[in-house]
């Protein structure tokens, strides 16, 4: 979990015990909560997202694969021919293999940055179609504050005076 997911909750909840704590006014909060990560998922596009970066992993495992395979042959072609290369030869097909080795971490590095880049550009709007979501129905429902069970649990939280909005808000998305 983020860092700064895990301070927005903090802040949030410090935010709902200030409004809990101010005596008359506690009767007018009205407070709900839904887990976000339930939500995604349950989104159709994320499936769409799931797709394309399945497409993408392949595509990345794909070439990682043939880097290793190569690796492995000129390995083997380096063991297998070791007794008869000359020293300047052999520590050149050494110094290759290095070279190959290096190239492999750095491109798995790359590629892992890659996938989230991307995984977070194809989510983007995901998310925010949720959050907008999320917003109408708080507002429908006149709700103060929504706390997301995702970014943590709540210490303590009285289901009977807190609205559940994760039913309502795939009911407004059309989701089942």
């Amino acid at each position: 979990m983020k860092i700064s997911q895990k301070l927005t909750f903090a802040l949030a909840a410090a935010a709902a015990f200030l409004f809990i704590g101010t005596g008359s006014a506690n009767a007018q909060q009205k407070f709900g909560y839904l887990n976000s990560q339930e939500l995604i998922a349950s989104m159709p596009e994320t499936d769409s997202v799931q797709s394309k970066m399945n497409d993408l992993g392949k595509e990345l495992e794909s070439q990682f694969t043939a880097m290793r395979t190569e690796m492995t042959s000129k390995a083997q072609e380096l063991q297998n021919n070791l007794s008869t290369l000359s020293e300047t030869v052999r520590k050149q097909k050494e110094k290759d293999l290095f070279d190959l080795q290096t190239r492999i971490e750095e491109f798995q590095q790359s590629a892992n940055q890659e996938l989230q880049t991307k995984q977070a550009e194809l989510l983007k709007p995901v998310m925010e179609k949720a959050q907008a979501a999320i917003t109408k129905v708080a507002k429908e429902q006149s709700l103060t504050a929504v706390f997301d069970l995702a970014a943590g649990p709540l210490l303590y939280y009285n289901e009977a005076q807190m609205t559940n909005l994760l039913p309502l808000v795939k009911q407004s998305l059309g989701i089942k």
